[in-house]
């Protein structure tokens, strides 16, 4: 199992926008940071974890050729506000791409992408398939993936495991029924916005506390904003085992 971080930034990315902060003027590609989303391939089955305002320069970036399927962890523009360029694979496979999240989330796709799910439809819209999750784990083309329940704030979102591999990412709350689900997990993908607290996501300190309880063999940070300093210097920071992550960082997972 291979997986690709294609974005490792919050919302707005690194850089922000008009700001002139060290991290934001550095040339350090490591301080580049498109919206959040990983990809995970095996030689079955490619998997995207969430599609970004950023979905079209990361697929054409890491040269995509194939995309089975979407899997959504929550509803928030920085998460799905790409998903109108998965045309491009539905004219490639001759088919609609299955998007897989809940019933609260489909509404949200339902009401961003009207045009997608109207009786009338236009010429050559993206073909969207939704497919319903909750608690219990499903499996795509072979794969079986465990939903996890986090809380960004007040809102439920999900985060994943599949095998020895978990996902999650812009929670600030992790609940015990939850951790228990990250037993045994290898590799912990989990955010951690700045080193500051922050309302709605974990911050660095935070994140590390989480990451030493469920003791995976690696961790990499993600969802990582601006404020949280050059990558250069908060990575000489970290714990052994746990590293910052970045846009292009790709591995092969052992078992």
């Amino acid at each position: 199992m291979k997986i690709t971080f294609l974005g490792t930034g919050t919302s707005q990315g690194v850089p922000v926008i008009a700001c002139e902060c060290d991290t934001c003027l550095s040339t350090d590609p490591h301080d580049k940071r498109l919206r959040t989303s990983l990809l995970l391939e095996t030689e079955e089955v490619t998997l995207l974890f969430d599609a970004g305002p950023d979905f079209r320069q990361q697929m054409l970036r890491e040269k995509v050729k194939k995309l089975d399927a979407i899997i959504i962890t929550h509803e928030h523009k920085d998460h799905i506000a790409g998903m109108d360029d998965v045309r491009a694979f539905n004219y490639k496979s001759q088919d609609a791409i299955d998007i897989y999240t809940e019933e609260r989330v489909q509404k949200a796709i339902k009401r961003e992408f009207s045009y997608v799910f109207a009786e009338r439809q236009y010429p050559g819209i993206p073909k969207m398939r939704l497919n319903t999750i909750n608690d219990f784990s499903f499996n795509i083309r072979g794969i079986d993936i465990i939903p996890i329940r986090v809380r960004h704030m007040n809102l439920e979102i999900y985060g994943f495991r599949i095998g020895n591999f978990a996902y999650i990412t812009d929670a600030s709350y992790i609940p015990e029924s939850s951790k228990e689900k990250l037993i045994g997990v290898k590799y912990l993908v989990i955010n951690a916005l700045r080193k500051e607290k922050h309302i709605s996501h974990f911050s660095l300190r935070e994140a590390i506390n989480v990451i030493k309880e469920i003791s995976p063999r690696k961790a990499f940070i993600t969802h990582i904003s601006h404020q949280m300093g050059l990558a250069k210097n908060v990575s000489e920071e970290l714990p052994a085992g746990i590293m910052l992550a970045y846009d292009g960082l790709s591995m092969v997972l052992d078992e």
